[in-house]
């Protein structure tokens, strides 16, 4: 049995709703299910009552992006209190950060002769934050790219002509924010970080001793080796194992988790999540 613990909505950069993410998690009988759009709650509610409809666990979710040393990460964080005060304003400020973002690619863009507005962008976005993801879409739309990803790796990547990068919060910050608001942090996808494992080894002692408590062993991109090696660091730090498809939805090619070809991170995980979250929230 699998579970689906890193997926994406329109409150962010995927093309489904919570509750079709869900619904997909039901149909697939999946035992466990988490909702980790980019910096935001705002589709966990949605989530959490058509999980309780359909009988699928659903564990409150989020994934924000953080740097430590050098190191651009994202960290997902596991049963987060979404009606949290200080959580909502410390993300109010992360979102803000993306609207720049957002402006000064599309100054950057029209400077090349590409006519992307403010206006497009909410409407390709409809009810979640707008971002690359999005602009990257509007492309392909419009025929300047024949696909999202020709987007970026012609304009919006790293150091491509349309790069602007945004503030983002220290590691420590990061992890400090999840706990207080009742949840732990799980470092995404670690093993795209160096996909030879060199790096891993010293920054995850690093973030173990900010207060990481788990790692997203299970990915799509993580190879057996990968895996095996991750799994071992989880073992020596008494750190959680988690895993997800990172799933956006059609534009992408990646399967959700449960599905012939894709991951199946064990319904183990789940137990001891559960298990963690009460130890953490008594």
């Amino acid at each position: 049995m699998c579970v689906e613990l890193h997926t994406h909505s329109v409150y962010s950069d995927g093309t489904a709703t919570p509750t079709e993410l869900v619904q997909m998690a039901a149909d697939r009988d999946l035992q466990g299910f988490s909702l980790t759009d980019h910096d935001t709650v705002e589709g966990v509610q949605e989530a959490l009552c058509h999980g309780e409809k359909v009988g699928v666990p659903v564990v409150s979710g989020i994934e924000v992006s953080a740097t430590h040393r050098q190191y651009s990460l994202h960290i997902l964080g596991y049963g987060i209190d979404s009606k949290d005060e200080f959580l909502l304003q410390w993300l109010a400020g992360l979102q803000q950060g993306r609207i720049e973002r957002n402006k000064n690619i599309l100054k950057k863009l029209a400077t090349m002769g590409i006519s992307i507005n403010g206006h497009e962008l909410e409407q390709v976005s409809e009810r979640g934050q707008a971002g690359r993801p999005h602009i990257a879409r509007l492309l392909q739309d419009k025929g300047y790219v024949t696909t999202t990803q020709q987007a970026f790796s012609h304009y919006l990547g790293r150091n491509k002509p349309a790069w602007c990068s945004r503030s983002s919060c220290s590691a420590s910050e990061v992890i400090t924010t999840l706990h207080q608001a009742g949840g732990l942090a799980v470092l995404a996808h670690p093993g795209i970080i160096d996909k030879g494992m060199r790096i891993q080894p010293l920054l995850i002692k690093e973030l173990v001793e900010l207060g990481l408590d788990g790692l997203e062993v299970f990915y799509p991109s993580h190879s057996s080796k990968v895996k095996k090696h991750l799994q071992m660091l989880a073992n020596k730090y008494n750190l959680l194992c988690t895993g997800g498809s990172d799933y956006h939805g059609d534009h992408q090619r990646r399967l959700f988790a449960g599905e012939a070809g894709s991951i199946c991170p064990p319904d183990s995980i789940m137990v001891e999540l559960f298990e963690r979250l009460q130890y953490v929230q008594q």
